[in-house]
């Protein structure tokens, strides 16, 4: 059973309530996988990178994952590497769409008062050219690589995305997907971790998130999230 009354597959709900949201973007709100695979394949082909030094990457900023599978290569290779990437990506917007229950949740928190933003590892032209193949609606604040010194799993994207909010992280939910981005939320002090099955195992993701949901169909935001009184 899929949607607001569905049981969780892992942990539970944190009691209280909340006064923002913040989302991972792609894997929780839009399915980007197949166009994120084949850019990540013709890069490979490109800088002689074995695909399978990717594993584990996900939910990585590009310049995070590129430092560790080229660490042996020099400073200008890696920006030449990480420029390439983003220029592969960004025309690559095939098959993006929006996943279950992403656009309702947006509906839904702005019937209710509930600031929210996307924080997403994406360079800010890659996300922009990603929220507009999926035809998600872009909201106010959206935080990406381009946006912080350190992307996820440090804690600096979750926090600039609470701060942009007006709220502390600790008045925040964090929506993920991916282990990298449940530990930049938990290092940010985020008030709750909510994990939604993408590309990671129920059993990985209830490691570092309260409660694993099939999707971000399935949480009930009035039981939530309240609006926060100056």
């Amino acid at each position: 059973m899929s949607g607001p009354h569905a049981a969780p597959l892992a942990g539970a709900f944190p009691s209280g309530t909340f006064g923002g949201v913040l989302f991972d973007m792609d894997g929780t709100l839009i399915n980007s996988l197949a166009a994120v695979v084949r850019s990540w394949m013709q890069w490979c082909e490109e800088f002689g990178i074995d695909p399978e030094d990717l594993k584990g990457s996900h939910g990585r900023t590009s310049a995070n994952t590129i430092a560790v599978v080229m660490a042996d290569r020099s400073e200008a290779e890696r920006r030449e590497a990480h420029r390439r990437i983003t220029e592969i990506e960004v025309a690559d917007t095939d098959d993006i769409v929006v996943l279950p229950g992403a656009r309702e949740a947006f509906e839904e928190l702005d019937r209710l008062g509930i600031p929210h933003a996307i924080v997403t590892s994406c360079d800010r032209e890659l996300a922009e050219a990603r929220i507009g193949a999926s035809g998600l609606p872009r909201p106010q604040v959206v935080v990406t690589a381009s946006d912080v010194s350190h992307g996820k799993p440090g804690p600096e994207p979750y926090e600039r995305g609470a701060a942009l909010l007006g709220l502390e992280p600790g008045a925040c939910i964090v929506v993920e997907d991916a282990p990298a981005g449940l530990v930049s939320g938990r290092a940010a002090s985020a008030g709750a971790l909510v994990a939604v099955l993408g590309t990671t195992p129920v059993e990985v993701l209830a490691r570092d998130a309260d409660v694993v949901l099939e999707s971000v169909a399935d949480i009930p935001w009035p039981t939530l999230v309240t609006p926060t009184v100056p």
